[in-house]
């Protein structure tokens, strides 16, 4: 057994030193908003946060980790989607299938972390996930769309 702070909460799980940290998240924690697409670090959808920064959960060993690491998942990122990147998706449309879409968000709201307002070419350079559904150009709107909400100070 070992503990893990996911989503504000420590949690004691039973899993193999070499279990990516996606699948622990899925079958142990019970968090399946983390998606899995590649399995080798390329397209995002296992996109969550390690203290505040974006990491690709499905090469990473959950034993890398314990409680002393925050680690946040889609749904640890606002209990109502009230966060503003969730707002600007809804309010824009941006996805399509949505399978890679709590992988962006993820990825989106560490860019907006970092830098609040982000042109169109720190959006290109920071949002390496792929949509097969070919939404980038939503994602961008949404990106810009959820830092005019943040600077706003908004809210659900």
């Amino acid at each position: 057994m070992s503990k893990l702070n996911i989503n504000g909460q420590t949690l004691e799980l039973d899993f193999d030193a070499d279990t990516p940290l996606l699948w622990v998240l899925r079958e142990q924690a019970g968090l399946t908003g983390t998606k899995y697409g590649c399995g080798i670090a390329r397209c995002g959808a296992c996109t969550v946060h390690v203290d505040g920064q974006p990491m690709r959960s499905c090469v990473v060993p959950a034993s890398a980790f314990g409680p002393a690491q925050a680690i946040t998942t889609i749904e640890g990122l606002s209990p109502d989607s009230s966060h503003p990147v969730q707002q600007a998706w809804l309010e824009l449309d941006v996805p399509q299938c949505g399978y890679c879409q709590s992988g962006m968000i993820m990825a989106a709201s560490a860019l907006l972390d970092g830098n609040p307002n982000p042109t169109d070419a720190d959006i290109d350079a920071n949002m390496t996930n792929i949509c097969r559904c070919g939404t980038l150009q939503r994602v961008r709107r949404g990106i810009h769309r959820a830092a005019e909400i943040k600077a706003q100070g908004k809210t659900a």
